[in-house]
């Protein structure tokens, strides 16, 4: 069932892959790599992703394109303003293929965009979906259910769709569910497993500075809570250290600060750059209270809402506390899960506006499916009676999950009957459990 899922997975990633770039974000990390294997250099300013009459054909969805404006001026010259290490990682694919085929940007964009999509985002798809395939498994989970989630985790939230283009939240998805596959199964040799959960929490650092943070924070108090010993935290803190010095010493080799180039105001004052210090994410925000509380719901259940495009994660929010009573062998996973999706959601909500900007829910929370999961996961093997709240909820997602993958990550409209279904899904639930409240009551 492995293998099957695997192809199946990697299918999904083959055919959602495009041969452009979709839009700023995705164009600000092509142009870095190609910059950095075509010209040996961090300077993206005569990229085709910045210039794009460059290249044969455009290489944006929108041929008309202008080019990224994802990026920050530093002495004169253009750089991407995006986290400098997977930007490294798409350098290094790009220079195989073009050692491997000869591939080359400007000549042939298309194949660059495609390609580079489908070895990262694609890949890490594929990791996050073999992932959860073996929490079910380690959870024990009869096999049609066990495929069932993973094919609600796979096609039913917007894991699918972050699929189509480079972009660092579906790495995060990647990197976070291996972390959780360490941290749930203690069969691992002890020093490898340690010193893996450092790595991935190191290489979370790296891709996203926000998660990534918050991610290095309770990763070293878990691990001090759960081992109870130096030796284990060492082991945690070796695999992590040689992320967080890559990170910062690029940083500085490009814009001479250890903060991540895109948190600087100044990086932004330029002719044409749609960036200003009320604008970009990663400083407190002037608003009131009132108004923080509601950008703050607006980020889970607001029109762009993460648990509104990702269904089934209600019954992981409604199921915690009840799960967490129980008392499992598991409770400290269980309780970095639920820190990590706290955490990163606090922290967003208090340090940035305009919910991520244009792309399909909150892109910055993509990554939280990997511990949404896990609790839904222990959910369903400690609370089998959950299960038909999962089917419906489940439901729900596949049927949002079509239009979701159509529309790609990069979009500017709600998802077509985006209220009808989640309404419908929602209504149906609620629905379920009042009849089944009844019944309980008939009884007695």
């Amino acid at each position: 069932m492995r293998g099957w899922l695997i192809v199946i997975a990697s299918l999904l990633a083959a055919v959602s892959a495009q041969p452009y770039a979709g839009s700023w974000n995705d164009g600000s990390r092509l142009a870095a790599a190609e910059s950095l294997v075509d010209r040996g250099t961090w300077v993206i300013d005569d990229s085709i992703f910045v210039k794009p009459h460059r290249a044969t054909i455009s290489p944006y969805a929108d041929p008309d394109s202008h080019g990224t404006l994802d990026r920050v001026r530093i002495n004169g010259r253009y750089f991407s303003d995006k986290t400098p290490v997977p930007n490294l990682g798409l350098a290094a694919i790009y220079a195989s293929l073009r050692a491997l085929l000869g591939l080359r940007a400007a000549e042939s964009p298309s194949r660059f965009c495609y390609l580079l999509t489908l070895f990262s985002s694609g890949a890490a798809y594929v990791i996050a979906v073999a992932c959860c395939h073996r929490l079910t498994i380690h959870a024990a989970l009869p096999k049609l259910r066990r495929l069932v989630v993973v094919a609600s985790f796979a096609v039913g939230t917007v894991a699918l769709a972050y699929t189509q283009s480079v972009n660092q939240h579906i790495w995060m998805l990647a990197v976070c569910s291996l972390l959780f596959v360490l941290l749930d199964d203690p069969g691992f040799p002890a020093i490898a497993r340690w010193v893996g959960i450092g790595t991935c929490a190191g290489m979370g650092y790296c891709i996203d500075f926000g998660i990534g943070a918050v991610l290095v924070a309770i990763t070293l108090v878990w691990a001090a809570y759960h081992a109870r010993a130096v030796r284990p935290i060492v082991f945690v803190v070796v695999g992590m250290l040689p992320w967080l010095a890559l990170h910062h010493w690029l940083n500085g080799r490009t814009g001479g600060t250890w903060l991540p180039l895109n948190m600087d105001p100044a990086n932004f004052v330029w002719p044409g750059s749609p960036f200003t210090p009320e604008n970009l994410t990663g400083s407190l925000p002037h608003r009131s209270p009132g108004k923080s509380v509601l950008y703050a719901l607006d980020l889970l259940v607001g029109k762009r809402g993460f648990l509104m495009h990702n269904l089934p994660l209600w019954l992981a929010v409604i199921g915690f506390v009840p799960l967490l009573r129980k008392r499992t062998s598991d409770a400290s996973v269980l309780m970095f899960a639920a820190s990590l999706s706290v955490g990163s959601w606090l922290l967003y909500s208090l340090m940035s506006v305009g919910s991520s900007g244009v792309c399909l829910s909150v892109r910055w929370f993509v990554p939280l499916l990997a511990p949404g999961y896990y609790v839904l996961i222990a959910l369903l093997r400690e609370v089998p009676e959950a299960w038909p709240d999962f089917v419906v909820l489940a439901l729900g997602g596949f049927i949002l999950g079509v239009p979701m993958w159509q529309g790609g990550p990069w979009r500017t409209h709600m998802v077509p009957g985006y209220w009808i279904i989640v309404a419908g899904t929602l209504l149906g639930w609620l629905a379920w459990r009042l009849c089944l409240s009844g019944s309980r009551r008939s009884k007695t």
